[in-house]
């Protein structure tokens, strides 16, 4: 049997209630605390799961001043879970601190499978889904035109979280920088009553939400990647004696 977790990262409805599993149901009802950024947003979240759990706060202003009693706590034996206000902790939300702290100290960390908005935003924009890079969110000032440089030229997809007042700015930056043609999808409000995703060139996307009087709702931007100029070798392209899946001819039945 593999050992309890002391942590376990759980996943939470990026909008529609339903998506949650039982197996995060049963996990929340056993942890002996919730960790989560807002307490009012998962409380809301228990209340509709019928459970009550003691909740504490842990978000990035505060994780690195309260981690070293929560080890010491984990290292007691309580069980802990850890949601964020939305999708998985973690990903561009607290969770990396505690989850290395623990690994350090050999306390068992597991994380269950649920709702993230990148996949079902990837999915629904059409563009290749095969290889592709997720940034989370662009660096609002210093190095921001920088790291727009650097992927012009990412030939995989491209994923991007924003937020609805940055969208726009978003958009025209990279339809300068990447070309306005480029192909790009915006979705937002995933999962909820009014889901909405628009696929258009840069240029068209930040002409079309410019004129919205207000956009509202979490943004997943997908870009899709640059096109490989011919006569180019992919980096991710393998040589061709290395095209084999191991190398091994003892795999080969008639080797």
């Amino acid at each position: 049997m593999p050992e309890a977790a002391a942590l376990t990262l759980v996943p939470t409805p990026i909008g529609n209630l339903e998506d949650i599993t039982l197996r995060a149901i049963r996990v929340l009802r056993e942890a002996d605390l919730v960790l989560c950024e807002d307490t009012r947003t998962s409380g809301r979240l228990l209340q509709h799961l019928e459970l009550k759990k003691p909740l504490q706060a842990y978000h990035l202003h505060n994780e690195h001043q309260v981690v070293p009693r929560l080890l010491e706590r984990l290292a007691k034996g309580e069980r802990m879970a850890l949601v964020s206000d939305a999708g998985t902790p973690g990903i561009s939300d607290p969770g990396f601190l505690l989850v290395r702290e623990c690994l350090a100290r050999g306390l068992a960390v597991e994380c269950l499978p649920g709702p993230t908005a990148l996949i079902p935003a990837l999915l629904k924009s059409g563009f290749g889904a095969e290889r592709f890079a997720f940034e989370g969110f662009l660096p609002v000032k210093k190095g921001r035109q920088t790291r727009l440089q650097e992927l012009a030229r990412e030939t995989r997809t491209l994923i991007f979280y924003e937020s609805p007042h940055r969208i726009v700015k978003t958009l025209t930056q990279l339809a300068e920088v990447f070309g306005p043609e480029r192909p790009a999808s915006v979705s937002r409000e995933l999962t909820k009553l009014f889901e909405e995703t628009l696929t258009a060139s840069l240029g068209e996307l930040a002409t079309t939400l410019a004129a919205r009087s207000a956009i509202k709702g979490e943004i997943v931007l997908v870009v899709e990647g640059a096109k490989q100029e011919k006569g180019e070798r992919s980096k991710y392209n393998f040589r061709d004696d290395e095209a084999s899946d191991d190398g091994d001819a003892d795999d080969d039945p008639a080797a």
